[in-house]
């Protein structure tokens, strides 16, 4: 079987209200999938991460750049593609969208080789540990609203995710400090004192703001504190996990094994966060997962895009070790985005249906049974919301 094209779907429509975090308000919904197609009729579907105009770039790299060197190979030989693309790239690429637009590329690979074989992705690499992940949601972004709509927004959303049946909650954070941890405040309130809640200021805070609302955060019990200052500043991760008493988090704007090599050596993180879609794809991401939990740091997944993206973190949970082992484990958890997305809910031929699952086993999702990824998406859907350059 032969690679025979390569083909990016970037896909967006016009969200229902606009939402915002702490870099930028946005109005649409984008997705880019890859589609790799072979001479014997055999797709495998992989997700890139990167909204909007970066989505339109790395479908540029996907087509123009990676699908000149990886046609007439086998799709089964995953790493000599992935070293093959990575090494012509090295000298351009070693970080940012190449990097996004060869992460799609090789989890549609593992799809095709899931297909191939008659596996699903989680057996392929290494085995079933769960047949079901616990999922938190996420909501509470920020609006062009006072500060007052805020807190009383939030604490209606959390405690409305709380009720949906999610196993946790994350906000977002973005307003300033000082008014931030009166969001956290909001967010506890609306979801009581016993359940778990987590806070994302996607790299908004210098190291000292960072301080001031970590330890907010402390108080309040928050489980994590996700990318508190800029993913560059490795010092300011190093010195808010040896000061605060929340879990750190971060690592989705991180990539390749190399990358990920200095945030845990330095010892950065409580909790580590890779994003398939961005990193590398599943060749690398198992890398990066193997050097996570050599230096005893949980993996919890970030998780953005369509149902592709959740399909292939469904597997690479389910076949995730607990770190550490013991009878009452931690479980990792599905990151699910509560608000309007209808690539994750409308994509596919047979939908996962993350909030009707979550209902009704109280906060877990299955993992999709067939051959690789164990999803396909609709056709006539991607032709009715695609854009092109």
């Amino acid at each position: 079987m032969k690679i025979t094209e390569v083909v990016s779907h970037v896909l967006q429509y016009d969200l229902p209200e606009e939402l915002g975090y702490s870099q930028q308000y946005y109005a649409k919904r984008s997705a880019h999938l890859v589609e790799v197609r072979t001479d014997e009729g055999l797709s495998g579907w992989g997700e890139c991460f990167g909204p909007g105009n970066v989505a339109l770039a790395n479908k540029t790299i996907v087509e123009r750049v990676i699908q000149p060197m990886i046609i007439g190979h086998d799709p089964v030989d995953r790493e000599v593609i992935w070293h093959k693309v990575y090494n012509l790239l090295r000298d351009h690429a070693q970080k940012g969208m190449p990097l996004q637009a060869l992460s799609g590329v090789d989890i549609a690979l593992w799809d095709l080789t899931g297909k191939i074989t008659g596996l699903p992705l989680c057996k392929l690499i290494g085995g079933q540990q769960r047949d079901r992940v616990p999922v938190y949601g996420y909501g509470m972004m920020l609006k062009r609203e006072d500060l007052a709509s805020h807190l009383s927004r939030f604490e209606e959303e959390a405690a409305a995710i709380k009720a949906a049946g999610f196993a946790a909650t994350k906000m977002k954070l973005g307003l300033g400090a000082k008014s931030d941890v009166r969001l956290a405040e909001a967010v506890r309130r609306g979801v009581g004192d016993d359940f778990p809640f987590m806070a994302d200021a996607n790299h908004c805070y210098t190291t000292n703001d960072a301080l001031f609302v970590g330890e907010a955060l402390s108080e309040l019990d928050a489980y994590w504190f996700e990318e508190p200052v800029a993913p560059e500043d490795l010092d300011g991760y190093r010195e808010l996990r040896t000061r605060l008493k929340v879990n750190i988090s971060g690592g989705e704007a991180e990539f390749t094994r190399w990358g990920w090599r200095h945030l845990l050596e330095g010892r950065c993180l409580d909790i580590a966060q890779p994003e398939v879609c961005a990193l590398g794809g599943i060749s690398e991401y198992l890398k990066v997962v193997a050097l996570a939990h050599t230096h005893f740091t949980p993996v919890v997944n970030h998780v953005w895009g369509s149902a592709v993206a959740v399909a292939a973190n469904l597997h690479l949970l389910a076949a995730m070790p607990p770190l550490p082992g013991g009878l009452f484990p931690r479980e990792p958890l599905l990151e699910f985005d509560t608000t309007d997305n209808r690539f994750r809910d409308e994509l596919l031929a047979e939908p996962l249906d993350i909030q009707g699952q979550v209902v009704r086993t109280g906060g877990f999702a299955s993992v999709p049974e067939g051959p690789g990824l164990g999803v396909e998406p609709d056709r006539s859907f991607i032709e009715r919301y695609a854009i092109t350059l």
